[in-house]
């Protein structure tokens, strides 16, 4: 099982950009299907992005849709989340996960990391 520590969460102002890591641990990353989820204040856990083994598919939220790209480096143990047009609502803890079933990344992953903060200003 992987380990998951995230990284390059911050504080930025509306319309800026900001570029999430998540380094994981372990040989078998890319057996992984990985994803970012995000909670805000008083809000539950919410699905953000997703990405295949291979990095061949992704899928998105509607609300970021356009705005937030995920990628990975299998190379590297590696996954990001490259955030553009911040608005203030994007604020929150935002998680990595990972999950062997690309089928439950998006609902349900095994396994999580512990979160950085991102806090968009007005």
């Amino acid at each position: 099982q992987v380990q998951l520590v995230e990284s390059g969460g911050g504080l930025v102002q509306a319309g800026g950009s900001l570029r999430l890591s998540c380094a994981a641990s372990g040989r078998t990353f890319s057996s992984y299907a990985m994803g970012w989820f995000r909670q805000a204040p008083g809000k539950e856990r919410e699905f953000v992005a997703a990405i295949s083994w291979s990095g061949g598919s992704t899928y998105y939220a509607d609300s970021v849709k356009g705005r937030f790209t995920i990628s990975r480096d299998n190379a590297k143990n590696t996954v990001y989340l490259q955030m553009n047009s911040l608005k203030p609502e994007d604020t929150a803890v935002y998680y990595c996960a990972a999950d062997t079933g690309i089928d439950t990344i998006a609902t349900n992953p095994g396994v999580w990391g512990q979160g950085t903060l991102v806090t968009v200003s007005s």
